[in-house]
């Protein structure tokens, strides 16, 4: 391996811009700011909604209705 080819590597601080928690991670950066955490991220926190699937499951609701009558 050549040697002073590599950045700097230690360890920053990433802050959220949505909720405003921080934690450490390493990086070749001082500071990282992310927009969504796991903290605030709804797949994460178990706040997700389904509304998309909702609605495919009446219209398939509905055509097997349809479907069955005939």
């Amino acid at each position: 391996m050549k040697k002073d080819i590599h950045p700097a590597y230690h360890t920053c601080k990433v802050t959220c811009t949505t909720c405003g928690s921080t934690f450490e991670t390493g990086s070749t950066l001082d500071e990282i700011k992310v927009d969504t955490c796991s903290n605030c991220h709804p797949f994460y926190t178990g706040k997700q909604r389904f509304i998309t699937q909702d609605g495919r499951i009446d219209r398939f609701n509905k055509k097997l209705a349809k479907a069955e009558k005939k």
